[in-house]
């Protein structure tokens, strides 16, 4: 019998897992011939494509609890390397995530949280840049790939940052700079300052998934920087699309009192 409880339970912690378990492995590129490309050769990532790993609930591993299901994690090392009071800050905001994470507010997701958000993008790619459309709150971003530059004027902060392309072989590599400090990076209250700065790596490992990796350097908020990796699956039903989703700010703590775990 404590055999069979055993077995149970260890099929139990990997269906935890899902997906998740082999983003931590590491993956290969995609063959040069299974790679959809545009005429000039350059991969292309047209299409609807949506994650299914845990990331937004808590990038940092976590037991399951009522507002959230169990996942391993998605940063590389487990745990995010705050300063001792960036981690307190961090524990506040989870203490009042029912009513304080941004997106509750139908604010833009930001960026990289937009991309591992549990909800499907369109991208539509051009020579010159990519524009990932978003269904939740409509979010709307460019990625130029143009060779152009950030742009120079002092204090500029945007929600999603703003980002800059280049070609790596069969990489895009993508540098994300002038961010504000209002998004969070997950619904777990993980968050990040103004001088964020986010590199990331987008690639094919197949036709129909992108391996997507985002380096986070924020000295005022981490020690160093940190990594994430999930994948990127696209959705192949027949006619899918994005629909008109919609937010609105309810006072979920008025209508809905919370009862998740502290």
């Amino acid at each position: 019998m404590r055999r069979k409880h055993l077995l149970s339970l260890a099929a139990l912690m990997l269906l935890a897992a899902g997906p998740q378990a082999a983003y931590s492995q590491k993956v290969k590129a995609a063959k040069a011939d299974n790679i959809p490309r545009l005429a000039n050769g350059r991969p292309d990532f047209s299409g609807i494509w949506q994650t299914l790993s845990e990331a937004d609930y808590d990038l940092e591993p976590h037991a399951g609890r009522r507002d959230a299901p169990p996942g391993p994690g998605v940063v590389d090392g487990s745990e995010l390397p705050y300063k001792p009071d960036a981690r307190a800050q961090k524990e506040r905001n989870f203490a009042v995530r029912a009513t304080d994470d941004p997106r509750l507010h139908c604010y833009i997701l930001g960026v990289p949280r937009s991309v591992y958000y549990p909800a499907p993008f369109q991208i539509f790619q051009r020579d010159r840049d990519l524009t990932l459309v978003h269904q939740f709150g409509h979010q709307v971003r460019t990625i130029h790939t143009n060779g152009t530059l950030h742009p120079k004027e002092a204090d500029q902060q945007f929600w999603l940052g703003d980002s800059r392309g280049r070609w790596e072989g069969d990489a895009l590599v993508v540098d994300v700079t002038d961010f504000n400090d209002v998004t969070w990076l997950d619904r777990a209250g993980n968050y990040h300052s103004p001088d964020m700065h986010v590199t990331e790596t987008w690639r094919f490992v197949d036709h129909d998934t992108i391996s997507y990796t985002a380096i986070v350097e924020d000295p005022q908020v981490y020690t160093k920087p940190w990594t994430i990796n999930v994948l990127l699956n696209r959705r192949r039903e027949k006619n899918f699309e994005l629909i008109e989703d919609y937010c609105f700010t309810l006072r979920y703590d008025k209508f809905y009192p919370n009862k998740a775990e502290k």
